[in-house]
């Protein structure tokens, strides 16, 4: 099947949506497991880092909803899709190192007003967007491809709107984009057949936090996720 090349929206370095407009939390930065405390590294370049910590909105127009409850929703959308990719492995909170071992976080990004036209986009004080992201190493081709071509369809089916999908072969990244609300809700995926990597995630849409006030900045969220994998389904 030849290639599809993603719009220009949805590749960064290496490989996703639009370029970054929020910041991470120290949960979507924290160091390895077992560590006595969390080390901040620094974004590396990977595919959905710069998708999901976008927070694009033409409308301030949020629901007033708890930080937890939105990371809950990004969460269930995530670990939807690792049902539907058929993995049975189970993957523990946190990250030892970005774009090589297996990652299980949840984030928080900034918002913003749209500004006049949709330019001067400004930071809209107290709304958040969360984000979840996670990646397995060892990911074999007759996994991954089957996985990825079966998300693909019954996304299209659930009513997501693929945005890009391309089918990389041997040697490039296979990539599926999608969102659904006008882009306020989004997932990508991504399949590194040179690494055996494979990378998930999504974004739920802006809220506000009721428990903000004034000069409180980005509402974080700084909580690990659950565990990733098969024990969840079962809830």
């Amino acid at each position: 099947m030849p290639d599809e090349t993603a719009p220009a929206d949805a590749t960064p370095d290496p490989a996703t949506a639009p370029a970054p407009t929020g910041s991470r939390s120290l949960s979507s930065v924290v160091g390895a497991l077992g560590c006595g405390c969390a080390a901040l590294l620094v974004v590396p370049v990977v595919v959905l880092v710069v998708l999901l910590s976008g927070g694009f909105s033409g409308s301030t127009d949020f629901p007033r909803i708890a930080p937890e409850k939105m990371a809950d929703r990004a969460f269930q959308r995530s670990q939807g899709a690792y049902d539907l990719m058929g993995f049975e492995r189970t993957v523990r909170p946190g990250v030892e190192k970005l774009g090589v071992s297996t990652e299980n976080t949840l984030s928080s990004g900034y918002c913003y007003d749209g500004g006049l036209l949709g330019l001067e986009d400004k930071t809209v004080d107290g709304a958040y967007r969360m984000s979840h992201s996670w990646a397995l190493d060892h990911v074999p081709a007759d996994r991954a491809v089957s996985g990825l071509r079966r998300l693909h369809r019954q996304l299209k089916d659930d009513g997501w709107e693929v945005s890009s999908y391309r089918e990389g072969g041997k040697s490039k990244s296979w990539d599926l984009y999608v969102e659904r609300d006008d882009g306020n809700e989004r997932m990508s995926f991504s399949w590194y057949p040179d690494r055996e990597y494979f990378t998930g995630g999504a974004s739920v849409p802006c809220a506000y936090d009721p428990e903000w006030a004034s000069g409180d900045g980005l509402p974080e969220y700084d909580r690990w996720p659950p565990a990733l994998g098969p024990a969840q389904r079962k809830k």
